[in-house]
């Protein structure tokens, strides 16, 4: 499905358009998937994981400072550019970031082979039910994601696959969100416009981007706690009230 969008100078639209509709109702959901629909299982789990399960609490704290300090290391920088446009890219920027440790640079394969596999990754609490009453009321769901791997065995690992039915990762598309031909491939494959849609992530540039696709967003904070429950309701009062508002009055 392919859009044209209005260029837009400081003040709105530099040339004359067509008066807006009003809002459509929401067809089509697209969600984020890491830190929106499910979190990765804490660092300290993690590094336990490939270190043994003897490791000192003090020792893992330590190498938590570390990947901490890692963040702001030029060479760690360096590597998260571009980290989601291919496979070997992702794994790349991944693996130096753990490297910068030196007491994890030998289990950095490890760690990183951590992320494609799905029992390290947790449901928040609210995902099945919010994916289910969706698909309930017939609304269709996507997962648009900045990613290195394939996604749908991480959520048929946790029975959430059944709900999903556009992915698209975008090493496979060779960019990154917010780039609008992510949100215009979801949308096709959903056979939703994008002023049906509406993107629900935790990155206000990335997933807040989707706006400039003609999409509506939703942006919930980020760095929530993995399995706690993580708001998703309020993607159910949008849907809802999207709907409410489109229907004449009597």
């Amino acid at each position: 499905m392919t859009t044209s969008h209005p260029v837009l100078g400081p003040e709105g639209p530099i040339r004359p358009t067509a008066a807006s509709p009003d809002p459509a109702p929401i067809r089509a959901v697209l969600f984020d998937f890491s830190g929106t629909l499910l979190q990765i299982r804490s660092y300290a789990e993690r590094i336990h994981a490939v270190l043994g399960e003897q490791t000192a609490d003090a020792e893992v704290d330590r190498l938590l400072v570390g990947l901490e300090a890692g963040l702001a290391d030029p060479e760690v920088i360096r590597a998260q550019q571009g980290r989601d446009v291919s496979a070997r890219a992702h794994r790349h920027a991944f693996t130096t970031w753990y490297a910068s440790v030196p007491a994890l640079a030998p289990h950095a394969d490890a760690l990183y082979d951590q992320l494609r596999t799905p029992h390290h990754w947790m449901p928040y609490a609210d995902t099945e039910e919010t994916l289910g009453r969706l698909a309930h009321e017939g609304v269709a769901i996507g997962v648009v994601s900045d990613i290195g791997w394939q996604l749908p065995p991480t959520f048929a690992h946790h029975g959430l696959d059944r709900h999903v039915s556009a992915w698209v990762h975008s090493y496979e598309h060779g960019t990154e969100k917010p780039d609008p031909l992510l949100f215009d491939l979801a949308c096709g494959k959903l056979c939703a416009a994008p002023q049906e849609t509406l993107m629900v992530g935790d990155n206000p540039y990335k997933d807040g981007g989707a706006a400039g696709a003609g999409l509506r967003s939703y942006v919930l904070p980020a760095g929530a706690t993995p399995g706690c429950r993580r708001g998703l309701d309020a993607v159910l009062s949008l849907v809802r009230d999207s709907r409410r508002e489109s229907r004449p009055s009597r």
